[in-house]
C-alpha cells in the first residue's frame, strides 16, 4: 500500500468515526471498500498495513449515532478484514465480531429498521464467511434465524442479499462427495470463480449439518403459501431453491430434494399462476444439474415436469413449455414431444393448419385453450410465446415434431395473412380467435421475426415464393407500421439471402417489388424512407443465382429490382430531409457500387454526380450520421479498387480522397475523424507495405482499445505491391512518403494526434509511430529526410510547433544536440526552427522526419493510453477528498455553491 495513503488513513477513520462530520457523497464509502477489497485479494491482511481500523471498528461499534451508511460500511469493512483465518482470529481476540455483528444492539439502538443497516449486516457476515473457521461463529451466534427472516424482507435489495447468503453458506461450506464431485465439477468452479472448501473439522461439519437441516426445514415448512401474504414469501425460497440447485452438489442436492419435493408437488397441484415460471426455474435447475454425473434425471424431478406439462391452466401452460424448450438440456424425447405439442396448439387452432395431426380436438387441452384464446389480451400473449419458440421447435427431429418444419412455416403465414385481415381461419368455431389477431402489431412482429428465423429451417426453400408473395403484401400494405415493414425488409433479405436461387421469380413478382420499393422510399414518415434505403444496401450485397440466365450470379437488387432501379433511388435520398436515411442512403449506396469497384468498371456519370454531393455532405451536412458514413464509403471505395489499376494521384478517387482527409481531419465529430484516421491508414499501407520496416495496422502491436474507440465493421484488404529496400528503394520510399504529405495523409495524422478526443490521439499517435519507423532510420538517406509538409500557424499546427518547441527546450543544454541532429541527416529544415510556434498566423515549412523524430511519440502513446482515472481517481485522491469534503462540510463560512465534491468513478 502507498504510504501517503497509510498516513492519512488514520485522519479519515476519525473523520468516519466522528458523528458530526458526515461525509457529502455517501458513494466514497462504496469506493473506500472496493480499494480495500482489492488490497485483500493483492496482499493479504489489511490490519498489518493499516492497525487505525481496528480502533475505527471498535468506535463504530459502540456508536449509534453515527449514519447508518457509515455503521453499514463499517460492518461489511470487518467482514472484510475477518475473511482471512489472521484477521478473524486477530477480530476474535479483540471481542470485535461480537460487539460489531449484535444484533440485538442495533435493534435495542433503533437502527436496524434502516435497510442501509440490514445490508450491511448481510453483506458483513457473507465476507466474514470467506474464512473457514467462520462457521461456528455464525452458529454459535445464532444467526440463521434472523437471516431467514431477512428473506423475506420488504426491502427487495436486502431480501435478495439474504437470499445470496443462505445460498452461499450451503454452497461454501457443503462437504466433497466423492460420487459426485470430480475434476469437472472443480474445473467449473475454478472457471465461475468460485471457491470451494472442504470440511475436515468433525465440529464444523456437525455444526454445517445443523445449518442444512434447519434451512431445509425452513424451506420446506414455508414454501407453499397459506394466503396471498406469504406468496412473496414462496417466491423468495423458489429464487434460493433454483440457485441452490444449480450449483448444489450430490449431497446436499439429494437433501434438498428429499426435503421440498413433497411441498414442491403441492405447489403444481395449486396451479398458482405467479408461481408457474419460479416453480419451473426450481424444476429444470434440478432437472438439469441431475443429469451432469451421466445418471438418469431424478425420478422424482421427472415427475414434477410431467406434471407442470399437464397443468389446466392454458396460459401457464404454454409458459412452462416455453422455459423447458428454452433450458433443457437434456435430450428427454417424451417432455420435448410434449412441449412441441402445447407450443404449436395456440398455432394450430388459430390458423386451421393440421400442425398436430388430426385428432387435435380429441383432447382437453383442445377445449380449454379455445377458452384461452377468446381473450384478447390472453390470446396476444400465448400466441406470441408460441411464434417466439418455433424456430427452435422447426429444428427438432421428425421423432419428435408431429408435423413438417414446412408446415410450421405455412402456419406462421397463415397467421400474418390473419393478421393483416387477407384472410380468416376455416376451422369452425375460431372465428372469435381470429378476431382477437386482426391488425395486433404485436402478434404480427413476432410472427415477422419467427418467420425470419424460420428461413434455416428443413423444407424452407420450398416456401419461398410463398414467404416472398406474403411479404410484399405487407410491404405494400397501408396499415403497416414503420417496424413492421422494417421486420418486414429484414425477412425478405433474410430469406433471399438464405435461398439464393431465384429461379421462382416471375416478372409479376418483380414488378411488385420494384412498385412497393419506390412507393415506400417516398414514404412520409422517415423511419420508413430509412428501412427502405437499408433494405436496397443490404439486396446489394447478396449474391444470388439466376438459372433463367445461364446460371448467371448477379447482385440481389439487380436480379430484383433491375440495375437501373438502385442507384437512382438511393441517390435521390442523399437529398433526404432526415440526416439517418441521408446516412443510410451513403452506405447503400457504397453496398451498390462494390462489385463495380472491384471490377475496376469506369465511372458512370451518375457516379461523378453522386461523388460530388458526397463531398457537399461531408462539408456542409449538419449532421454527423451521414458525414460518418461519407468518410466510410471512401474507405469503401478506396480498398476495393482493383490491384490491376492501381489509382493515379490525378484520378477521381484520389481527388476525393484528398478532400475526405481535408474536411474529415477538421471535422467537429470524433468518429468522423477516426473514420479519416482509418482513411489515411490506407493510404499508408498502399504506400508501404512490403517496404522494410513497415507493419500494417492489424499487425502492429496496440494498446486495449478505450471504451468508446471505434471499431471498424470491416476489414479492408489492400492488394499492393511487395518488395524489399534495394538502391532504389531509397527514392521510392522519399516518393511515397512525398505522396503521402500531397494527400494530405501526414496533416490528417499530426492533426490527429494533438485532437481532443482521445481515440483520435491515440490512433494517429500509432500510425505516427508506424510511419516513424519506417521512413527515419538511421540508414535512410537524405532523400527522404528532405521531405517536408506544411505546419499552419494556427490549430493543429500551432499545437504541433507548441510540442516541438517544448521538446527544443528542454533539450538545449545538451551539448550534443547540433551533433545529434546532423548525425540523423536532419539538417534540411526550411523553416528557421521547427520548435519556435512563430508569428500567430504564419505557417511554417518543416522536415516530415525531423518532426516524427522531434515528436515523444512513444511519451505520448503512454498517456493516451493511459485513463485519466490514474490521476484524478487514485485512492490518494479519495482519501485526500474525504479529508478535503469533512473539513468543508464542517466549516460554518463555506458558502453555498462551493461544497468539495468527492470524485466519483
Amino acid at each position: 500500500m502507498d504510504r501517503e495513503c497509510v498516513s492519512l488513513l488514520p485522519s479519515v477513520c476519525e473523520v468516519l468515526a466522528d458523528s458530526g462530520r458526515s461525509l457529502p457523497d455517501d458513494t466514497s464509502l462504496e469506493k473506500l471498500l472496493d480499494w480495500f477489497t482489492g488490497i485483500t485479494k493483492a496482499e493479504g491482511s489489511l490490519l498489518k498495513a493499516c492497525p487505525c481500523l481496528l480502533e475505527f471498528i471498535s468506535t463504530v461499534g459502540h456508536s449509534t449515532a453515527l449514519d447508518p451508511s457509515v455503521l453499514s460500511f463499517a460492518l461489511k469493512l470487518t467482514g472484510l478484514l475477518a475473511a482471512t483465518e489472521d484477521g478473524f482470529i486477530k477480530l476474535q481476540e479483540c471481542s470485535l465480531l461480537e460487539q460489531v455483528f449484535n444484533l440485538q444492539h442495533w435493534q435495542d439502538a433503533g437502527l436496524w429498521e434502516d435497510p442501509c443497516l440490514r445490508i450491511g449486516w448481510i453483506h458483513g457476515l457473507k465476507n466474514l464467511l470467506q474464512c473457514p473457521k467462520a462457521l461456528s461463529f455464525f452458529v454459535q451466534s445464532d444467526f440463521i434465524e434472523p437471516l431467514l427472516q431477512l428473506q423475506t424482507d420488504s426491502s427487495l435489495f436486502v431480501a435478495s442479499a439474504a437470499n445470496q447468503m443462505l445460498a452461499h453458506i450451503l454452497l461454501f461450506f457443503q462437504p466433497v462427495s466423492s460420487a459426485g464431485y470430480n475434476a469437472i465439477d472443480e474445473k467449473e468452479e475454478e472457471e465461475d470463480g468460485r471457491t470451494r472448501t472442504a470440511i475436515t473439522d468433525l465440529g464444523t461439519s456437525t455444526q454445517y449439518t445443523a445449518v442444512v437441516e434447519t434451512i431445509t426445514e425452513y424451506l420446506k415448512e414455508s414454501l407453499v403459501p397459506k394466503g396471498n401474504r406469504q406468496l412473496h414469501q414462496s417466491l423468495q425460497i423458489l429464487k434460493l431453491l433454483a440457485l441452490l440447485l444449480a450449483q448444489a452438489r450430490p449431497p446436499l442436492r439429494d437433501k434438498l430434494l428429499q426435503t421440498v419435493t413433497d411441498s414442491l408437488e403441492e405447489l403444481v397441484t395449486a396451479g398458482c399462476s405467479v408461481l408457474t415460471l419460479p416453480l419451473m426455474d426450481v424444476i429444470l435447475a434440478a432437472y438439469s444439474s441431475s443429469g451432469t454425473d451421466e445418471r438418469v434425471p431424478d425420478q422424482r424431478v421427472s415427475r414434477l415436469l410431467s406434471s407442470m406439462l399437464n397443468i389446466n391452466k392454458p396460459a401457464d401452460l404454454i409458459h412452462a413449455a416455453a422455459a423447458f424448450l428454452r433450458r433443457s438440456r437434456h435430450h428427454d424425447a417424451v417432455h420435448t414431444a410434449r412441449t412441441v405439442r402445447i407450443l404449436l396448439l395456440p398455432l394450430d387452432i388459430i390458423t386451421g393448419q393440421t400442425l398436430l395431426g388430426t385428432n387435435t380436438t380429441a383432447g382437453e387441452d383442445w377445449f380449454s385453450m379455445i377458452e384461452q384464446l377468446k381473450s384478447k389480451s390472453s390470446c396476444v400473449s400465448v400466441i406470441c410465446v408460441c411464434l417466439t419458440n418455433t424456430p427452435q421447435i422447426a429444428l427438432k427431429p421428425s421423432g419428435v415434431l408431429p408435423c413438417s418444419s414446412a408446415l410450421i412455416i405455412t402456419a406462421v403465414l397463415s397467421l400474418l395473412r390473419i393478421c393483416s385481415g387477407v384472410s380468416s381461419s376455416s376451422s369452425t368455431g375460431c372465428s372469435e380467435v381470429c378476431r382477437n389477431v386482426i391488425g395486433s402489431g404485436k402478434v404480427q412482429k413476432c410472427a415477422l421475426e419467427a418467420l425470419t428465423a424460420l428461413s434455416s429451417s428443413p423444407g424452407a426453400k420450398e416456401k419461398i415464393s410463398e414467404v416472398f408473395t406474403v411479404l410484399t403484401q405487407y410491404l405494400n400494405s397501408p396499415d403497416s407500421d414503420p417496424t413492421v415493414l422494417h421486420k418486414s425488409y429484414q425477412a425478405l433479405v433474410k430469406w433471399i439471402s438464405m435461398c439464393t436461387d431465384l429461379s421462382f421469380m416471375t416478372d409479376q413478382l418483380r414488378q411488385d417489388l420494384v412498385e412497393v420499393v419506390e412507393k415506400r422510399v417516398c414514404d412520409m414518415r422517415w423511419e420508413v424512407r430509412d428501412s427502405t434505403v437499408e433494405f436496397l444496401g443490404h439486396l446489394a450485397g447478396v449474391r444470388v443465382l439466376l438459372k433463367s440466365a445461364d446460371e448467371e450470379v448477379c447482385d440481389a437488387s439487380e436480379a430484383l429490382l433491375g440495375g437501373s432501379c438502385t442507384t437512382p433511388l438511393l441517390k435521390e435520398a442523399l437529398q433526404d430531409t432526415e440526416s439517418y436515411v441521408r446516412a443510410s442512403a451513403v452506405s447503400a449506396l457504397a453496398k451498390t457500387l462494390a462489385h463495380s469497384w472491384q471490377q475496376g468498371a469506369a465511372l458512370a456519370l451518375e457516379e461523378t454526380e453522386i461523388v460530388s454531393r458526397l463531398l457537399e455532405i461531408l462539408s456542409q451536412d449538419t449532421e454527423g450520421f451521414a458525414r460518418r458514413a461519407v468518410v466510410r464509403y471512401f474507405i469503401s471505395w478506396f480498398s476495393s479498387h482493383s490491384s490491376h489499376s492501381p489509382p493515379s494521384s490525378s484520378s477521381l478517387l484520389m481527388q476525393c480522397v484528398r478532400s475526405a482527409l481535408s474536411h474529415g481531419s477538421a471535422d467537429l465529430d470524433w468518429e468522423v475523424k477516426v473514420h479519416t484516421l482509418e482513411l489515411a491508414e490506407l493510404l499508408l499501407d498502399e504506400a508501404f507495405l512490403g517496404q522494410r520496416g513497415y507493419r500494417k495496422g492489424s499487425d502492429a502491436r496496440r494498446a486495449l482499445p478505450h471504451p468508446y474507440a471505434v471499431v471498424s465493421d470491416q476489414a479492408y484488404t489492400l492488394h499492393t505491391h511487395s518488395g524489399a529496400l534495394t538502391e532504389g528503394g531509397e527514392s521510392d520510399l522519399a516518393g511515397a512518403l512525398n505522396s503521402l504529405v500531397e494527400q494530405g495523409a501526414i496533416s490528417a495524422l499530426l492533426s490527429g494526434l494533438v485532437d481532443c478526443d482521445r481515440p483520435v490521439g491515440l490512433k494517429a499517435c500509432r500510425l505516427l509511430i508506424t510511419l516513424r519507423e519506417t521512413v527515419c532510420p538511421l540508414s535512410i538517406g537524405a532523400s527522404v529526410a528532405r521531405v517536408s509538409c506544411e505546419l499552419p500557424g494556427q490549430g493543429w499546427g500551432q499545437e504541433i510547433r507548441k510540442v516541438l518547441g517544448t521538446k527544443k527546450s528542454d533539450q538545449a543544454s545538451e551539448a550534443d544536440i547540433a551533433a545529434q541532429r546532423r548525425l540523423n541527416g536532419a539538417d534540411e529544415i526550411h523553416s528557421e526552427d521547427c520548435g519556435e510556434t512563430g508569428e500567430e498566423g504564419d505557417s511554417a515549412i518543416v522536415s516530415v522526419c525531423e518532426v516524427l523524430r522531434s515528436l515523444d511519440l512513444e511519451e505520448m502513446l503512454d498517456v493516451l493510453t493511459q485513463s485519466s482515472d490514474h490521476i484524478h481517481n487514485s485512492p490518494l485522491s479519495l482519501l485526500q477528498d474525504i479529508l478535503t469534503a469533512s473539513a468543508a462540510h464542517a466549516n460554518p463560512d463555506t458558502q453555498t455553491g462551493q461544497e468539495v465534491i468527492v470524485d466519483c468513478y
